[in-house]
């Protein structure tokens, strides 16, 4: 329970410290980005790593072992159904942010500087 209240606080903290969230739309606009820009390319790396893992195991580890090169060929498959369901998740999310009309680089307005007058 520890561990998920950290984690929790640790995915949350850039909305806390730039503090810019004002509405719902600002929020949706700030999970999308978090989503898109974060997780699934961190997510894209991690199947990418198990798929790389699943070949150096089937190639150079089981050769000569057709067991262990049975237990590859599984890690290999878990590997592409990542990239499968991680390409599936950003269509989704890509999806919903053209179907709700989130956009992606909100105007923010910038402070006036002294000394200079309209």
């Amino acid at each position: 329970m520890n561990k998920l209240v950290f984690l929790s606080a640790f995915l949350l903290t850039p909305m806390l410290v730039f503090a810019q969230i004002r509405d719902a739309e600002d929020l949706g606009n700030t999970f999308i980005n978090l989503i898109n820009n974060v997780a699934v390319p961190l997510l894209m790396a991690v199947a990418f790593i198990v798929f790389i893992y699943g070949i150096f195991r089937y190639f150079i580890a089981g050769s000569s072992d057709e067991a262990k090169r049975k237990e590859a060929t599984q890690i290999i498959l878990y590997g592409i159904i990542g990239f499968a369901l991680m390409v599936s998740v950003w269509g989704l999310v890509n999806i919903l942010l053209n179907t709700f009309d989130f956009q992606e680089n909100v105007p923010r307005v910038t402070p006036p500087v002294r000394g200079v007058q309209n």
